[in-house]
């Protein structure tokens, strides 16, 4: 087998992988994936990102948590609950298996006194991701030019300062690296005031495989990496959204 022939094999396993859990969720009449499955869905595409398990028991909770190590972040998985931090859906800097199972606990309260009719997967169980310097990487599919490429200062700041940089996908190396020079916040990148630089070149794979990804899965209508955490070497995906293309008429009645 030739290079190129095991490269396409490759991509064709990772290409059926994610179809298989973007399927299963549309078929099950879902409007997004949960971020569960968003997650597998990156790692697919070679998106590094954090450590973490479902748990749909305490026991199972407590598992995860031995398995994963501390600090933890647990969240609430349900595409019924948009905000979760809102209402109380998400607890962080978890250090213990004892912590771990009362946050279960107290997560699944919060969530159905918010929404008593809400449909609970579980709670996730996750890696804290280190502090490092948070951007946003994104995808949306424009109904005239089609799938495009977010990038820019990420966490709470994306709304405040929409800082950021757009392509079309897919994205080449060069293309990422050249977003990412466009945004006001690059200073950050390239080491402010005597900081050491940020790894740009995973900064830059990072938007290439998001690129790929919304080429690669048409049933994807827009995705969600914020926040993307940048170190001095290698990148964090913390949260995963992603939001599927509403079904018309025509395959609804198919």
């Amino acid at each position: 087998m030739s290079w190129d022939e095991y490269i396409r094999m490759v991509n064709k396993k990772v290409h059926d992988e994610a179809t298989e859990v973007i399927d299963s969720a549309a078929q099950a009449g879902k409007l997004s994936l949960l971020e569960y499955d968003a997650e597998k869905v990156a790692q697919l595409y070679g998106i590094k990102v954090a450590s973490s398990g479902l748990a749909k028991s305490e026991k199972e909770a407590r598992s995860l948590a031995r398995r994963l190590g501390f600090p933890l972040a647990m969240k609430i998985v349900s595409e019924d609950i948009l905000h979760k931090s809102d209402v109380g859906g998400v607890k962080t800097n978890i250090a213990s298996t004892g912590e771990a199972w009362r946050a279960y606990r107290e997560i699944l309260r919060n969530a159905k006194k918010a929404n008593r009719r809400a449909k609970i997967e579980g709670v996730l169980v996750q890696q804290m991701a280190p502090k490092g310097y948070e951007f946003v990487v994104g995808g949306t599919r424009d109904p005239q030019f089609g799938p495009t490429v977010m990038f820019g200062l990420g966490g709470i700041y994306v709304e405040l300062f929409k800082d950021v940089a757009f392509r079309l996908a897919p994205v080449t190396e060069e293309e990422a690296l050249v977003m990412m020079k466009e945004i006001k916040s690059y200073q950050l990148m390239t080491g402010f005031r005597g900081s050491e630089p940020l790894d740009i070149s995973a900064a830059a794979k990072t938007i290439m495989a998001v690129g790929d990804l919304m080429v690669d899965q048409p049933q994807i209508d827009s995705l969600d990496i914020n926040p993307l955490i940048v170190y001095h070497m290698g990148v964090m995906a913390v949260d995963v959204r992603m939001i599927l293309k509403k079904r018309d008429q025509s395959t609804e009645t198919a």
